[in-house]
């Protein structure tokens, strides 16, 4: 509403002059946008953060968009990089979300902080400083999630046996997290082996082909433990085929791992805060859109989660429309 219009109405000049400062202050996010850049934007475990993102967008009153390749299989930067600049060409954003576990993508961050974009960035915590113009992340705290992985294998393991691990990709989040879980298992239970990491990946049928390979190398391996969130059905699956029976724990709580769990195929996830990330990046970039000031990190818990702890990850589930 302009001056003139607002004094139309018969509004004093007083009047009109709060009328239109009461328009430009009410819920000055609704004229605001938000941009959420995945390069693995399909993966059940990216839609889960999606969702949480989406639904406090909606709550906070912002409109969102989500960019990322939607075909990929494994962590596309070429592609949805592109389709970022794409969007920001034709729509006027706030503030960026850009999940950041590659060299390649922090670079992108950069870029857009000299664009003028105040960027978060989620489910890794780099130093502060360490990514230039980031203004604030969130997300589990790696090593401790690795640890408690450890620790709850260990504990079911009884002390000894040996232990697989499987990283979709060698990225600098799965790898910190195989690296803590090695160390911890090292320093609590000195009788289970770990062997070195493997590369899983993210095509399933493939994966599974790589467990099963794997526990044909190693007859005596009594443990599983994936990085990645499809690790519950890639090592479920192996165990199945091989004719083996194995404690295994990986990551998130899709519904086919909870289904997985409770049906005894699998032992427990590290119950990553997925949509709880998610939610946190949508207030985080609102409140630099607005201009207020955030704390640069934003650290979530992540329990691992075994049979008798799935209620509310269901209903979490349920909530995100899944």
């Amino acid at each position: 509403m302009s001056y003139k219009a607002a004094r139309s109405t018969g509004l004093t000049f007083g009047a009109a002059i709060a009328a239109l400062l009461a328009l430009s202050q009410a819920s000055p996010a609704a004229e605001k946008n938000l941009l959420w850049v995945n390069p693995l934007r399909d993966h059940p475990v990216c839609k889960i953060m999606q969702a949480g993102f989406l639904d406090k967008c909606k709550e906070l009153g912002y409109a969102c968009e989500i960019v990322g390749n939607p075909s990929a299989t494994s962590f596309d930067i070429p592609a949805s990089i592109p389709l970022a600049d794409a969007a920001l060409a034709r729509t006027q954003f706030a503030a960026v979300a850009v999940v950041g576990n590659d060299p390649a993508i922090n670079t992108y961050i950069s870029r857009l902080a000299r664009d003028g974009y105040p960027v978060v960035t989620w489910h890794i915590l780099p130093p502060e400083g360490s990514v230039p113009g980031l203004k604030a992340a969130t997300g589990e705290v790696i090593p401790e999630a690795g640890a408690n992985a450890a620790i709850a294998m260990g504990d079911k393991l009884g002390g000894k046996g040996v232990v697989a691990v499987t990283e979709g990709s060698y990225n600098t989040a799965e790898n910190d997290m195989a690296a803590a879980f090695k160390k911890t298992m090292a320093e609590k239970y000195p009788d289970i082996r770990v062997l070195d990491p493997e590369l899983e990946g993210y095509e399933p049928s493939a994966a599974q082909a790589k467990a099963v390979a794997l526990l044909q190398g190693h007859a005596d391996v009594t443990g599983a433990f994936s990085t990645t969130g499809n690790g519950l059905q890639t090592w479920s699956g192996a165990a199945r085929a091989a004719g083996r029976k194995l404690v295994i724990i990986g990551m998130d709580y899709t519904r086919q791992n909870l289904d997985l769990i409770k049906s005894g195929e699998a032992y427990g996830i590290v119950a990553q805060p997925l949509y709880e990330e998610g939610a946190k990046v949508a207030e985080l970039s609102a409140a630099l859109a607005e201009g207020k000031a955030v704390d640069y990190l934003n650290p979530l818990p992540a329990k691992v989660a075994t049979a008798a702890d799935l209620e509310p990850y269901y209903a979490m589930l349920k909530s995100a429309g899944q």
